[in-house]
Parts: C-alpha cells; sequence; structure tokens
C-alpha cells in the first residue's frame, strides 16, 4: 500500500504531539488542530472538518465514559469512607503486611498484577486504589511511584500475559492462524524478561529518586495522616462490609466469566451502593439524601477534572482505529494506524533482526491509539506473513508484537493510556507516562534481544 496525504498529515501531527509532550508542554490544542486537518483532508469542506471535531469528542467521551464513571463513583465511596473514618480502620492490618516503601511498591504491584488477570486492570485499578493507596502513602511510598506499580504490574504485565482470561493472546493467536497455547507458550520467556527488567529497572529508578528527594516522604505521609473516628463500631463494620463486597464481586466475575467493561460496571455499581449504605448508616435517611448527592457530586467533578483534555487528547488518537474512524469520519474510512503500520511492514528488507524490529515497529505504532487490543490483529497477521517468507517461529513472533502492542496501548508510556492509574492516584498522566517510559524501553530493548534468540 502508499501512504496518502491523510497518513501522511496523522504522522506529522503525532509527531508535533510527542515533542510538545518531550518539552512538557499541554497538547490538548494540538489535538483540536490535528482533528480539525484530519477532518479537512478526509472530506475537504471547512465546516464537515468542524463537525469532525465534534463528532471525535462526542465519540471519545463515549468511548472513554465506562472509566470516568468508575472512577468517579470509587472517588464519592472513598469520600463516605473518610467521613466515617472507616478507611483508617480499614488500614490497620494492612500495615502490618505493608512496613515500608520497598515493601509496598512490590505488595501493590503482584496484588494489582493478581486481580489484573482475574477481573482485567480497570476495575483493578479502582480495588486497588481504595485498598492500598491509602496504606503506601503512610509508609513513605510516594503516590507517583505507588501509580507506576499499579501501571506497570496491571496494564503492562497482567495485560500483556493474559493468562487467565486469554484474551490478548486468543486475538493475536487468530490472527496469526495458530492455537492459543501456542502463543501463551511462546510468550512466557519474552513476558518474563519484559517483566523483570522493567519492573527491576523502575524499582532502582524509585530508590535513586527517592534519596535524592526524601521530603517527597514526608509529603506523602501528611495526606494520609491518622485522624479522629467518632463511630468506631460503625466504622469496623464498613471497614469489614467494603472489601468483602469486592470480593463477591471478583468470585461473581470468575463463576460468571465477568470480564473487561461488564466486570468494570460491576465495581461501579457495588462502589455507588456502597456509598449510600455508608453514608445511610453514617447520618441517617433524612440528612443522607443530601450527604450522598454531595459525595456523587465531588466523584464526579474530580473524575472530569482528570478526564476534561484527556477526552480532547484521545480524540485525535483514536482516529488511529479503523471503527472509531467510521464513526467519525465516515463508513468508508481505515484505520490510520493500522495503514501506517502495514506500509512499514512494506518497506522493511527482510532479515531475522530486521523483522523483529518491524514487528516491534508496528505494535508501537498501532499501539498510540491507547486501546492495547486494537492492534494485536495486524502484529498477529504481520507475524504469520514474516514467518512463511523468513521460516520464522510464528508464535514467538506473534508473541512479541503482543507484548509490545499492550505495554504501549494498554496503556504504560502514553499519557492518555494511563489515565485510570493517575486519576485514581490523584496525579498527573503525563508525569506517570514519563516516570513509566525508561523502565519499559528497557524492557524492550532485552525483550528484542531474548526474541532474536527465540525467533
Amino acid at each position: 500500500m502508499t501512504l496518502t496525504s491523510l497518513h501522511i498529515a496523522f504522522i506529522i501531527i503525532t509527531i508535533i504531539i510527542l515533542m510538545a509532550l518531550l518539552f512538557k508542554k499541554e497538547i490538548v490544542v494540538p489535538s483540536v488542530a490535528g482533528i480539525l486537518i484530519i477532518g479537512y483532508i478526509y472530506s475537504g469542506s471547512v465546516i464537515k472538518s468542524i463537525q469532525i471535531l465534534n463528532n471525535a469528542l462526542i465519540n471519545s467521551s463515549i468511548e472513554l465514559l465506562s472509566i470516568i464513571v468508575v472512577i468517579a463513583l470509587v472517588v464519592s465511596m472513598s469520600k463516605a469512607m473518610t467521613d466515617l473514618g472507616a478507611d483508617e480502620v480499614m488500614m490497620h492490618p494492612v500495615r502490618r503486611i505493608i512496613r515500608n516503601d520497598k515493601a509496598a511498591f512490590w505488595i501493590i504491584g503482584f496484588t494489582m498484577l493478581i486481580v489484573s488477570w482475574l477481573i482485567w486492570p480497570s476495575p483493578a485499578v479502582a480495588l486497588i486504589g481504595a485498598l492500598l493507596l491509602p496504606v503506601a502513602g503512610e509508609v513513605g511510598l510516594p503516590v507517583i511511584w505507588a501509580a507506576v506499580a499499579m501501571n506497570i504490574f496491571g496494564h503492562g504485565i497482567g495485560l500483556s500475559s493474559d493468562f487467565v482470561i486469554q484474551g490478548a493472546p486468543s486475538i493475536t493467536a487468530a490472527a496469526a492462524g495458530i492455537d492459543v497455547n501456542e502463543v501463551i507458550k511462546a510468550s512466557i520467556p519474552l513476558w518474563i524478561t519484559m517483566s523483570v527488567v522493567t519492573a527491576g529497572v523502575a524499582f532502582f529508578m524509585m530508590l535513586r529518586e527517592m534519596k535524592l528527594n526524601k521530603d517527597a516522604q514526608v509529603v506523602t505521609k501528611k495526606e494520609f495522616a491518622i485522624k479522629e473516628i467518632k463511630k468506631p463500631g460503625l466504622a469496623r463494620l464498613i471497614a469489614i462490609l467494603m472489601p468483602i463486597s469486592f470480593i463477591a464481586d471478583i468470585v461473581i466475575m470468575i463463576i460468571f466469566q465477568i470480564n473487561g467493561g461488564d466486570a468494570t460496571a460491576l465495581i461501579a455499581g457495588t462502589a455507588l451502593i456502597l456509598t449510600c449504605i455508608i453514608t445511610i448508616f453514617d447520618k441517617g435517611v433524612v440528612q443522607a439524601l443530601e450527604t450522598v448527592t454531595d459525595h456523587v457530586k465531588e466523584g464526579f467533578k474530580f473524575a472530569m477534572k482528570i478526564f476534561a483534555p484527556v477526552i480532547v487528547i484521545a480524540a485525535f488518537f483514536f482516529m488511529g482505529s479503523e471503527g472509531f474512524a467510521q464513526k467519525v469520519l465516515g463508513p468508508e474510512a481505515t484505520g490510520l494506524l493500522d495503514d501506517i503500520g502495514l506500509w512499514v511492514s512494506s518497506q522493511i528488507p527482510l532479515s531475522k533482526l530486521s523483522i523483529v524490529l518491524t514487528e516491534t515497529a508496528v505494535g508501537v505504532i498501532t499501539g498510540l491509539d491507547g486501546s492495547g487490543f486494537s492492534g494485536l490483529p495486524l502484529v498477529g497477521s504481520i507475524a504469520q506473513t514474516f514467518s512463511s517468507v523468513g521460516n520464522l517461529n510464528i508464535a514467538s513472533l506473534a508473541a512479541l508484537g503482543q507484548i509490545v502492542t499492550v505495554w504501549v496501548g494498554g496503556g504504560t508510556i502514553i499519557p492518555w493510556g494511563v489515565i485510570p492509574v493517575a486519576a485514581i492516584c490523584g496525579i498527573d498522566a503525563k508525569e506517570l507516562a514519563r516516570k513509566n517510559l525508561i523502565p519499559v524501553l528497557c524492557g524492550f530493548a532485552a525483550t528484542i534481544i531474548v526474541a532474536m534468540f527465540l525467533i
């Protein structure tokens, strides 16, 4: 295939946005300009391009709505628990396990990994954030590094393997024309390499930063200062009820095979019910009518403050996927990122190194839309094509593409992909993506080297 002016414009605008990020600048304006330019090139009409801008924002909001709602409702529940003091009571037993900042990093990470395997990273973020984040702050782990642990172990290590639900390997295997078990088996050494290197580098970067800036520990501790509990009996009851409710959710998800958006919906609904129950027990029915409303307002105010710019930024990159582009531009639109990935793969001379690097590059490119899964059919198909031409191990090549695509798009290194974790931790998404960048790039480098021996 050949690149059109539409593809070239998308590439140029993407580079401009990424450069702005590198210089720590906001990227809403270039994203708006990008949507207008893409809309004008596709339609040839200024009026139509303005309409495309609006439609892109609306559809972007729809894509992100489930995440916005779950974050808002979990924050609402957190407000109700904080008013009662149940959050403080609930943290007492956890403090016995998490005794210092180093332990907090790994416990948060591995807990996030296990829950992500069972129910998916997005609902796992809400659970882990509500349960473990306050304790991590008390033992001196800066919130940004708690977010890094949640992000790397959940959206990186957990989602790129997906051993339990098997959504990612199933898509990759189907596109590559092989059995899903082949992809899973081939991915294990690559996944272990990526996981160990990335998590290890992140941990040592955390230690280095905390050594250089010890004041960060003091600030974090102040955020979670111990407060007086006016109703200790009720607080203890709610501190037991809350985790039991979410554990029950996890059991239901496993038994009935509920995952993805449906799992997120179950978590969000449970959070809202708990908000009502906690407030009624704490304030009484009459006062709860007002107080629950206030909690929900605060939750949505927090969520929209975080997501408002992301809706605009994501709208541009979502246009790179075929389904979104057809909704916004028109039924004849194609997936720009997929097209660019195919073009890149067709321009590379064949050798083992070039094929491995191409599969990696295509994974990175298709992951830019922040989906994590939309690029899997392409990397699987390219693996099938390259393996027949170069007589390579198709399962290992497809697994490499899957790991890279999910780590980028799932999201660990693009700001519009790390929003769920950034929102629940109350930090800037761009800062979280920057913290993740060096560890993830180190992981990619190590994984590519190992892939050269397996493919």
